[in-house]
């Protein structure tokens, strides 16, 4: 199955290769670049730097005891495990997370596994709740959507931390036993977690959407549509290389309502991506050679003792 996955991801990456490669589309592409006016280009680079910062402020809030007041190896986190995630085929970026987290802070890697679970199941709540608003969706269809969503984001950390007996079993549950004791852990001290999921998100979506705008010359409206496309499409079990493929044909799926043709919204939307990839990469680059940041610390002391 794992193997079926990767050859369908590079099928669709290849198929969004070959359609670049006809009718000389590389040129077009190159064109719809050249359209954006350094104004435009500035503010979405701005929007991405902010939502970068946002993602820190989330790692910094659940690990606070472990960073000892140190907001800057948060930040080189986020921005070397953004990168990764942008570059490294089928989600293996995911793996800079817990490592970065072992290496800077000693985080135990069930702890880290379970942040990072974590985030991306926040992640995950408020980019389906964003489309629940989708305009056109019956209104009784929208309110079960998003209450479905709030419940399952309350009672889920509940869950976790109920006692249980995982450990003593003897059964194949207990060796999710540390993992459901580390997720409670991750969902508990995280004073702000859905405070910066939902800033980290708003910003995020909002930057994608004015560049897509200004790629497609419509309005924001459309711009939006074809973002939340776009990273709807990321939630999808089975992804591109890189993302290429997926992402953009989220994006221009969720144009095609707008009356924007699908060639027109690949096109846009592949440019988008290259922006964010080139924007992850420059960000992350820097973040790695930052001076003055250990790409190993031990734990601050303030942190030695607890159970972060």
């Amino acid at each position: 199955m794992k193997y079926a996955k990767h050859a369908l991801a590079i099928a669709l990456t290849l198929a969004l290769v070959s359609w670049l490669l006809g009718d000389r589309r590389w040129a077009a592409l190159g064109a719809a670049l050249g359209r954006l006016s350094p104004g435009a280009t500035a503010l979405a680079a701005a929007g991405f730097l902010l939502s970068y910062l946002l993602r820190a402020a989330r790692v910094y809030d659940e690990f606070r005891h472990d960073a000892g007041g140190r907001f800057a190896p948060c930040l080189r986190i986020a921005l070397m495990h953004n990168a990764a995630l942008n570059v490294v085929p089928f989600r293996g970026g995911e793996a800079a997370f817990p490592i970065l987290l072992g290496r800077v802070f000693g985080t135990p890697l069930t702890r880290a596994m379970a942040s990072l679970f974590w985030f991306r199941l926040q992640d995950a709540i408020v980019v389906a709740a964003a489309a629940a608003v989708w305009p056109g969706l019956p209104p009784v269809l929208r309110a079960a959507g998003m209450a479905a969503l709030a419940v399952f984001a309350w009672a889920l950390p509940r869950w976790a931390r109920q006692p249980h007996q995982w450990a003593e079993s003897g059964t194949p549950a207990r060796k999710f036993a540390a993992l459901r004791d580390a997720f409670a852990t991750s969902a508990r001290h995280a004073r702000f977690g859905w405070l910066w999921t939902i800033a980290n998100w708003s910003v995020k979506l909002a930057a994608q959407a004015w560049l897509l705008s200004a790629l497609l010359g419509a309005d924001m409206g459309a711009g939006a549509a074809g973002a939340l496309g776009a990273e709807l499409a990321a939630i999808l079990p089975i992804q591109g290389v890189a993302g290429f493929g997926t992402y953009e044909a989220g994006a221009a799926a969720a144009l095609l309502p707008g009356g924007i043709a699908l060639a027109d919204g690949l096109r846009a939307a592949l440019a988008l991506h290259l922006f964010v990839i080139a924007c992850a990469l420059t960000a992350g680059i820097a973040a790695a050679l930052l001076p003055g940041i250990p790409s190993t610390a031990e734990p601050p002391e303030s942190a030695k003792g607890q159970n972060p």
